[in-house]
């Protein structure tokens, strides 16, 4: 699963990034620890447009009576995606990226406490994930939820953790959008070795009220 990430381009960068129109009330940035049930930035399909908005990072399923009333989902396992009731509709139709610098995830070496980690792209560029979203709405609320598509992590990042974010590459930003017919199924997959770069961090990242660039800074790095 994913839990934290970071994120520090700008507004405007995002949406010339993604050729996206850009919504109003973006949730402010840089933040180095962007955590599940904050409002985050996503780009998604309407009409014949890209949007850049804002969405809460934990999607609310069109039955549930307040945004409390069932299990927080801000992970969506590729594995069954299709199927499961809370997101197969939103999975045909309703997909997004959503873009960060990289992510954190949490390991536990045998006897000692969890140590987190952050993961971000071996080359200069954006991190993008795949997600999928949900306009909810009850009683007079309405927002859009999202979720990230996580799917069983490999080579090094396994060492880490069992999962990973599924990580789109720019050619795979359309097709995962529906703007190039259908195979986004065949996109979920993990990122290989090569394309990331792993480092430890500082345990102040378990804190959700801390948010600063001193959060991704470097302990001690895996040679890839």
């Amino acid at each position: 699963m994913c839990g934290r990430f970071a994120l520090s381009s700008t507004d405007d960068a995002l949406a010339r990034l993604f050729q996206a129109a850009l919504a109003n009330a973006l949730p402010p940035l840089p933040n180095y620890n962007i955590c599940p049930t904050t409002q985050i930035h996503v780009v998604f399909r309407e009409g014949d447009q890209r949007r850049l908005a804002p969405m809460r990072w934990g999607f609310v399923p069109t039955w549930y009576k307040s945004p409390l009333d069932g299990p927080l989902l801000h992970n969506a396992r590729a594995e069954g995606l299709a199927e499961k009731p809370a997101f197969r509709e939103a999975c045909r139709q309703r997909r997004c990226l959503i873009p960060a610098d990289g992510f954190y995830e949490w390991h536990r070496p045998e006897g000692r406490e969890k140590q987190p980690w952050y993961i971000r792209p071996a080359v200069e560029g954006p991190m993008v994930f795949a997600g999928i979203w949900q306009d909810w709405h009850q009683d007079g609320m309405r927002f859009a939820s999202c979720a990230m598509v996580t799917t069983e992590a490999a080579g090094k990042m396994a060492e880490i953790h069992h999962r990973i974010p599924v990580i789109l590459q720019p050619g795979d930003w359309a097709k995962w959008l529906g703007e190039e017919g259908h195979g986004a199924a065949r996109l979920m997959r993990p990122a290989p070795d090569d394309t990331l770069r792993f480092h430890k961090v500082g345990k102040a990242v378990n804190s959700n009220r801390a948010t600063g660039p001193e959060l991704i800074e470097k302990i001690e790095e895996i040679e890839t």
